[in-house]
């Protein structure tokens, strides 16, 4: 029997959440938005209670919250959101990373088309930016910074923490993309200085389907974001539809456990980890792993076996372990991996690495046997 081993792509859902969600569409009926009977009222106090649970996580206030559908369209919102404010104010200047994830990428370069200035800043072999190189970038007219908080492919910290502290002192909105470490990194993300977050139910056991944007208030208002679609005034215009009910009381549920749970959570990705490296030590495999490890969430490892073509390796161990090369929006794509290319990381290596992903539901028993057998297949396949 295979074991899932791609939850940075996506985690199963939490069966708990999914009795939350069951229970929610068996029995409640109405729009959150309708006031004229208590079905709507129902409905409404449902999506408040998520509302709530979102913003308990996080440590800011619940009318910072915005459902969207996840955190592509939070990214989207935040990008092209600001727009309006950026031709009214002239600071058309934007600085993101190179590895940033596809939504913030290319919408940074659909927004260049229109005429707004993209600087890309790069991480060097640790998976890192440097906080100097966004430092040095940043200007008069700069706009917005947007960083991500753990990159999808390595599982690599990024040192926002450091960046919001400098853009704290300049008049430069800052965005986090924190769909990797929402949830996960719980007291970390409270210490951030943002100004606006986006995030996924379904990596840390929600649904798909439904996430949410955070903005924080400065001096009682909100970051000059507009909506990018036309409809009603739902979540404050910022995102226009009917509140999918269900799918934002699985968010609030899953947010409600993450709060409870993670640092236990975290202690058992700690072991899957220090597992694989033992295994890896143990072996006579040649590897190395992309990224400093000094910073990298305990949840993710990203593995170049050396003389080892990962395509071949992900295709011929599929009923061991579900595993990746990268991120789930690159799937169709054999290109070598972006971020890696980024980092500085030669195509033949790029061309050898796989990430492996898992949860705290990962059963550390299974885990090691599928990596046994993985590893076997791997030297089978080396040339």
């Amino acid at each position: 029997m295979s074991i899932y081993l791609d939850f940075n792509s996506s985690a199963p859902i939490d069966s708990r959440v999914l009795e939350v969600m069951v229970n929610v569409y068996k029995d409640v009926i109405g729009n959150a938005d309708s006031r004229t009977h208590d079905f709507g009222d129902g409905a409404r106090k449902i999506v408040e209670r998520a509302r709530n649970q979102v913003a308990s996580i996080l440590g800011i206030n619940k009318d910072e919250v915005f459902f969207t559908s996840g955190a592509t369209e939070s990214n989207n919102i935040v990008l092209q959101g600001l727009k309006a404010y950026a031709y009214k104010s002239g600071r058309k200047h934007i600085i993101i990373s190179s590895i940033e994830h596809k939504a913030v990428l290319e919408t940074a370069k659909a927004l260049k088309v229109e005429g707004f200035e993209v600087d890309f800043v790069s991480p060097d072999l640790s998976g890192r930016v440097s906080v100097n190189s966004v430092n040095e970038l940043v200007r008069e007219d700069t706009l917005l910074v947007s960083i991500m908080h753990v990159n999808n492919e390595t599982g690599i910290i990024q040192p926002v923490q450091e960046i919001g502290d400098l853009l704290a002192e300049r008049d430069v909105f800052f965005h986090v993309d924190a769909t990797q470490s929402f949830g996960k990194l719980v007291d970390e993300i409270k210490t951030i200085k943002y100004d606006m977050l986006s995030m996924s139910a379904h990596k840390i056991g929600g649904p798909q389907g439904i996430g949410a944007l955070v903005m924080k208030k400065k001096g009682y208002r909100l970051p000059p974001v507009k909506g990018i679609m036309y409809g009603g005034q739902q979540e404050n215009g910022i995102r226009p539809g009917t509140v999918p009910v269900a799918l934002v009381a699985g968010l609030g549920a899953a947010c409600g456990y993450a709060e409870a749970e993670y640092e236990e959570n975290k202690k058992k990705c700690i072991a899957v980890k220090k597992c694989l490296m033992q295994i890896l030590n143990e072996s006579d495999v040649s590897y190395e792993i992309n990224g400093d490890q000094s910073y990298c969430v305990p949840s993710t490892l990203n593995l170049c076996l050396h003389g080892v073509s990962s395509e071949a390796l992900m295709l011929a161990t599929k009923h061991y372990c579900g595993i990746s090369n990268g991120s789930a929006c690159n799937s169709n794509s054999y290109n070598p991996s972006f971020v890696l290319a980024a980092m500085g990381v030669p195509v033949g290596k790029i061309e050898s690495s796989i990430r492996i992903s898992w949860g705290a539901e990962s059963d550390l028993g299974e885990v090691e046997d599928a990596f046994n057998n993985m590893l076997k297949m791997a030297k089978g396949l080396a040339f």
